[in-house]
């Protein structure tokens, strides 16, 4: 049965209006993926949360009768709420309580389908109760079920503030096990110097897809925020026949939850792997600028800003009229994603933002030296090749990533 909510959201001064409606709208969209109906909306104007009950006493009266007259069976807040706030509401409210956190904790859980990240979401459920367990009992006791209450967090009345200490400190050892086999896999993606493109952006923004496109591999698309959860990687073929690895991440969004970052560390370190980022843009959003800044903010703090990046504004078959774009000192190009010729302007412009990280080299090789020249073919970004008239061998120019061992053969043909 889809559950019936009412969202709350107060707009302090520093928040400006648009910014302030496009979370409002965020939050009915994690409401719609989590599978609630959000069937009311209350709002207010204030100069900072109430510490009781984060809106004001008339506003709480006004939800009371909304939740009894709209009969919702969930009522969610776009802000973090303190243990004391939600033991306040939920002493005036008889409806089940969560805020913005909660629910996009709900949503990981129900996307989480690696073992690494059932571990990352339990832990980061855990992380967010821990500090609200005292004087909740009334509230827990609600949570029958539904939208945030699922996943491997789900926490009954009974559970103690050591056993879940205890469950933590199991659930880091078993991530740092993991970790460690995420690391030895990265190791030898960098023994192997394959190029790795990140897809990095707002969530919803279209990564997926554009993996789907550039890759040929099917991936879980859908227009639902935190589609993809699990990093996923992937082979594609640049214009030249170069290959690259690319991997998809899990969307960033306004107000990431803490304990998500802090969690879902060593996924988002995948991040910092890559060679080159492309930074997908959904740039029909109205706030596509916003979002930008977000995700940039987010990349600082893990620190990935000094990795090169594509700026990749997506869903220009849903634009309404022009986008003027933030071109300065950046490599950006307008796409839709399903569109062929921009699939292919794309991955030229993947190539030739990676040609400007190698290094160009002419050589001449013997066709007796077979196994030497299938190596720089398979390890190296060629332009043009030509078999010498006399047919004695072959003329190559192209380029090649600085360090790779492949740089050892090639220097014995160079002219």
């Amino acid at each position: 049965m889809t559950e019936r909510v009412i969202v709350v959201g107060c707009q302090f001064p520093d928040t400006g209006e648009q910014k302030f409606q496009m979370l409002m709208d965020e939050l009915k969209e994690l409401v719609h993926t989590a599978g609630g109906e959000v069937v009311g909306h209350i709002i207010q104007n204030r100069q900072k949360p109430d510490p009781a009950t984060y809106i004001g006493s008339g506003k709480l009266e006004e939800l009371m009768n909304a939740a009894e007259t709209l009969e919702s069976d969930l009522i969610v807040f776009n802000d973090e709420l303190s243990a004391g706030q939600v033991r306040n509401l939920d002493a005036n409210l008889n409806v089940k309580i969560i805020d913005r956190t909660q629910i996009i904790l709900d949503i990981f859980a129900n996307r989480a389908h690696t073992k690494e990240g059932k571990i990352q979401v339990e832990l980061a459920q855990l992380m967010y109760l821990l500090p609200r367990l005292s004087g909740q009992g009334q509230m827990l006791s609600r949570l029958g079920g539904g939208i945030g209450t699922r996943g491997p967090g789900e926490t009954k009345l009974e559970t103690d503030r050591r056993h879940i200490q205890k469950r933590m400190d199991d659930l880091k050892k078993q991530l740092e096990a993991v970790r460690a086999h995420r690391e030895s896999y990265r190791k030898q993606r960098r023994k192997n110097n394959a190029v790795q493109f990140a897809l990095v952006g707002y969530t919803n923004a279209g990564k997926s897809t554009l993996l789907q496109k550039l890759s040929g591999a099917e991936t879980f698309q859908e227009d639902l925020l935190f589609a993809t959860l699990d990093p996923l990687t992937r082979q594609a073929e640049l214009p030249s026949g170069y290959k690259v690895l690319l991997t998809d991440t899990v969307g960033f969004i306004q107000d990431l939850p803490t304990t998500l970052i802090a969690a879902f560390r060593s996924t988002l370190e995948e991040v910092k792997e890559a060679d080159i980022l492309l930074h997908v843009v959904d740039v029909s959003h109205p706030e596509a600028h916003t979002q930008m800044q977000t995700v940039d903010k987010l990349l600082d703090e893990l620190g990935a800003n000094s990795i090169p990046v594509i700026t990749v504004y997506n869903k220009r078959d849903k634009l309404e009229g022009y986008y003027n774009e933030d071109t300065s000192g950046k490599s950006t190009i307008t796409i839709s994603s399903f569109s062929d010729d921009d699939i292919m302007k794309l991955k030229q412009v993947m190539e030739k933002t990676l040609i400007e990280h190698m290094r160009y080299y002419r050589l001449f090789i013997p066709v007796s030296q077979g196994k030497d020249l299938a190596t720089i073919q398979q390890f190296t970004l060629i332009q043009q090749e030509e078999l010498s008239e006399e047919g004695d061998g072959y003329s190559i120019e192209g380029y090649v990533l600085v360090d790779h061992p492949v740089n050892g053969t090639i220097r014995k043909y160079e002219r």
